[in-house]
């Protein structure tokens, strides 16, 4: 079912309830750019076979109603782009997602614009490599909380933040670093965060790191007290935050 709805920008209202999709392995794109569609009903879904979701409402930015109750999605590995672009969905109920085969989160709701929270505390994310971009222009949202997040194997979180102007607690003592890569511009322009627990944050393996807290004017306690040393390679960074009277709370060997 690939593609089946794609760039359809006119259509405003579709009935699905009568869909047979237990044994669709890909929906990936299906309702992709469907620029006009306000309202979804995909309870009747049967998804227990889908691989892969990537795209899957990409861009369907009038999009403001989404059912998706009926979703069983313990076999999807790739929910890329998944919501991305879902501009007018300002609640997305995933409480029943199963994510633990998931690899790639990457753009999963990147540019929902109007989202001002989201629970995900029933996420899995064990097996995942790619959290780029993952809540990208997110810029409306206020509070998150991803403390159950296991990161172990993740390797890019670049942009993961990018834009979320509102973002006022962030939850990330949880997160385990030592994989990662790529943290470009991570929290670019989290300008209403004040207070980031990084404490659990290890830097060793990181190659990318330009400006990861560019635009985050209002912070005055930056926790790196028990970061790994690894951070040395990046002093340039932390000097631009001193010079910004930023308090940083760096790791002492005694």
């Amino acid at each position: 079912m690939s593609y089946i709805f794609d760039g359809c920008e006119k259509l405003e209202n579709i009935n699905l309830l009568f869909f047979s999709t237990n044994k669709i392995l890909n929906m990936s794109n299906m309702f992709n750019n469907c620029l006009s569609l306000k309202n979804l009903n995909l309870s009747s879904f049967n998804t227990k076979n889908v691989t892969d979701m990537c795209y899957m409402f990409y861009y369907c930015c009038n999009l403001i109603k989404l059912d998706l109750s009926s979703f069983d999605t313990k076999n999807v590995t790739n929910m890329s782009h998944i919501f991305d672009g879902c501009e007018k969905l300002d609640d997305i109920n995933l409480l029943f997602f199963n994510t633990y085969k998931v690899s790639y989160m990457s753009y999963m709701f990147s540019n929902c614009l109007q989202l001002k929270n989201l629970n995900l505390s029933s996420f899995k994310t064990e097996n995942v490599i790619d959290m780029s971009y993952m809540f990208y222009n997110c810029c409306n949202l206020t509070n998150l909380d991803l403390s159950l997040f296991d990161t172990e194997n993740v390797k890019n979180m670049s942009n993961m933040f990018f834009g979320c102007e509102k973002l006022a607690n962030l939850e990330l003592s949880s997160f385990d670093t030592k994989n990662i890569t790529d943290m470009s511009e991570m929290f670019f322009n989290c300008s209403n965060l004040t207070n980031l627990d990084l404490s659990s944050f290890d830097f060793r393996n990181v190659e990318k790191i330009k400006d990861i807290f560019t635009n985050c004017g209002r912070f005055n306690d930056l926790d790196f007290s028990l970061i790994n040393n690894g951070i040395i390679n990046y002093a340039l960074e932390f000097v631009i935050l001193f010079i910004s009277g930023i308090q940083i709370n760096e790791k002492k060997d005694y």
